[in-house]
């Protein structure tokens, strides 16, 4: 996995470090991301899309309605923002809060920042293979999984038309999970106690 570059922008304390092997799952499992570019008038475009973050590439697509993909410049830098789970933590949860009452609201959630060159891809061979690999990825698992090459190919062509393709040639990447790590597993307990009693699912969203 790249390392931050040395103009990494997020903020990373010690202990919410991702783990390293953690970081390629969460991105797939998530498989979106807000895409962020600067255009050359200097105002910035920001864009969810769905992705895949493939060798030292991750890839997506914008629809051609959208101007973002006409004001990126190819070759200039982008960021993609990967946000997973997150919740408000009440400081009434934490087991500490009855012993000596210094704790304080926060917030837990975690957010994988790909950084990279930009390039768009106008391409309608491009394009077919991503939305191809994209379908692949999110029908695979199903019991009758649908195929791009069950729709018409002239239908699948014509709706191939509204879209282009994105790529992020990634040469950083941050990750954070800022899950109660820095608490006390009584606290976390609470944390977890205190998401279920408000039918929150804990997992993702507290350290085990």
């Amino acid at each position: 996995m790249p390392s931050p570059g040395p103009d990494a922008q997020l903020y990373v304390p010690r202990h919410n470090v991702m783990d390293a092997d953690a970081v390629r799952p969460f991105v797939s499992a998530v498989a979106t991301a807000q895409l962020v570019t600067v255009g050359a008038d200097g105002v910035p475009d920001a864009t969810y899309l769905p992705v895949l973050w493939e060798g030292d590439r991750l890839v997506g697509h914008l629809a051609r309605a959208n101007a973002h993909w006409r004001r990126v410049v190819d070759g200039s830098p982008a960021l993609a923002v990967v946000t997973g789970p997150d919740t408000y933590v009440s400081p009434s949860w934490y087991a500490s809060k009855a012993e000596h009452g210094r704790v304080v609201p926060t917030w837990n959630y975690s957010v994988v920042h790909l950084r990279g060159e930009v390039r768009i891809h106008d391409d309608a061979a491009w394009v077919r293979s991503l939305v191809t690999r994209l379908t692949e990825r999110h029908e695979g698992a199903r019991p009758q999984p649908w195929a791009v090459t069950d729709a018409p190919d002239d239908y699948v062509t014509k709706n191939l038309r509204p879209i282009v393709g994105v790529e992020v040639v990634v040469a950083s990447v941050e990750a954070k999970a800022k899950l109660s790590q820095n608490r006390s597993d009584a606290d976390r307990a609470g944390v977890v106690a205190g998401l279920a009693a408000e039918g929150r699912d804990p997992a993702g969203l507290v350290a085990p």
